[in-house]
């Protein structure tokens, strides 16, 4: 079987691995010129931990990972307003947790390709019939393929040529976020003892200390407008400008580009067509409220894997690979959706509520509850 992935993501390099591992014939494509160098740091956990363990992978993601005790909400003058202890959401969740940065993931994965990923080449046009897909890529090359699948993140160039365009399928959910890395000594050391947050209302930055002596920062904030600026960096510096602590000198270091994007959830209902199969963000972005995107698109591929590997065809495949995924991924978009007014507060009282259902998710017991109500079913 040959299958042509498009996108080199978490979700498109895990499929890639699982299917060269078992002798199947893949390339990878992928739209940028190398590895992505910028992204946030993610709680890795749920269902792509259960695979990434079954994939060998753990040892490799908890030496790039990062062990962080609690993440800390803090005032204007940098004072702890509340706290989510890391070590007691683990155990609300089950155990297993490493915290790490998306690129890191990426470059595990990376590492345990048995193929070479195709940089700066992406598809250009689709001949997708019921025997096979022709494919032609952007260096004027045609390749043929018993399966193209589109891996493409949530703006999937493929979901578009196949499906439509992506207004058909974008749910905006009315944020816009940011990730940056810089070098400031003096901020490294007032984050060096976990993720700190800005506790506040419609905007947040996020600031953590990584090993090699830089500092990575994320940034969220409400945006009636889903357009993204022309100059994300002066967007995030404008927005941003007016706070307290450390966020001034955390955007006088922020490069000239970063990571920017409108946070959106992508509603597919179908997510294969012939030949064609979405995975990833490309047909079920949670978005980045949800906290699990990189794990469902981990899982997602792990289960197409399996479904390509043991089922008689690959329609039989892609149906049940989209009849048995499609309600996990729902859910989490359902909570996704309603956990927004906790994830940024959008008033002071909603603020205080947050700080007080923090406090109370010390006790044992309600810090379960608080977890499902922040990652939903357990």
């Amino acid at each position: 079987m040959r299958v042509v992935i498009c996108g080199a993501g978490i979700a498109g390099l895990a499929l890639a691995v699982r299917l060269s591992a078992s002798g199947e014939d893949v390339v990878v494509l992928e739209r940028a010129s190398g590895p992505r160098a910028q992204g946030y740091m993610i709680d890795f956990f749920g269902p792509g931990y259960a695979e990434a363990e079954r994939m060998g992978l753990l040892p490799r993601l908890r030496e790039l990972g990062y062990r962080i005790p609690r993440a800390s909400y803090v005032d204007e003058d940098g004072r702890v307003r509340a706290s989510l202890g890391f070590t007691r959401f683990a155990k609300a969740i089950n155990g297993g947790l490493i915290s790490i940065m998306r690129p890191d993931l990426e470059l595990a994965l990376r590492e345990a390709l048995r193929v070479d990923v195709r940089f700066a080449t992406t598809v250009t046009g689709v001949d997708n019939r019921a025997d096979g897909v022709t494919v032609t890529l952007s260096d004027g090359t045609s390749m043929a393929a018993d399966l193209l699948v589109g891996a493409d993140g949530i703006h999937s160039s493929v979901r578009e040529m196949i499906f439509g365009e992506e207004r058909e399928f974008l749910r905006y959910l009315g944020f816009h976020t940011a990730a940056f890395t810089f070098d400031d000594p003096d901020v490294r050391a007032e984050v060096t003892n976990g993720f700190c947050l800005t506790d506040t209302v419609d905007r947040q930055m996020g600031l953590y200390a990584l090993r090699d002596g830089r500092v990575a920062a994320f940034t969220v904030h409400r945006a009636a407008d889903p357009v993204l600026p022309d100059n994300p960096t002066s967007a995030v510096r404008e927005v941003y400008g007016s706070m307290g602590w450390m966020v001034p000198r955390a955007l006088a270091k922020a490069p000239e580009e970063i990571y920017y994007d409108q946070v959106a959830q992508i509603v597919a209902p179908q997510w294969s067509s012939g030949r064609v199969v979405l995975i990833g963000d490309a047909c079920h972005a949670v978005s980045l409220l949800a906290g699990q995107g990189a794990s469902l698109g981990l899982a997602g591929a792990g289960l197409l894997a399996d479904e390509l590997l043991t089922r008689p065809t690959i329609a039989e495949a892609l149906a049940s690979y989209e009849r048995r995924w499609r309600p996990v991924v729902e859910e989490k978009q359902r909570v996704a959706r309603s956990g927004t007014r906790w994830f940024l507060p959008d008033s002071r009282a909603r603020l205080w509520a947050r700080r007080v259902a923090l406090k109370l998710a010390r006790l044992p017991l309600v810090d379960r509850a608080v977890a499902t109500a922040l990652v939903g079913k357990l």
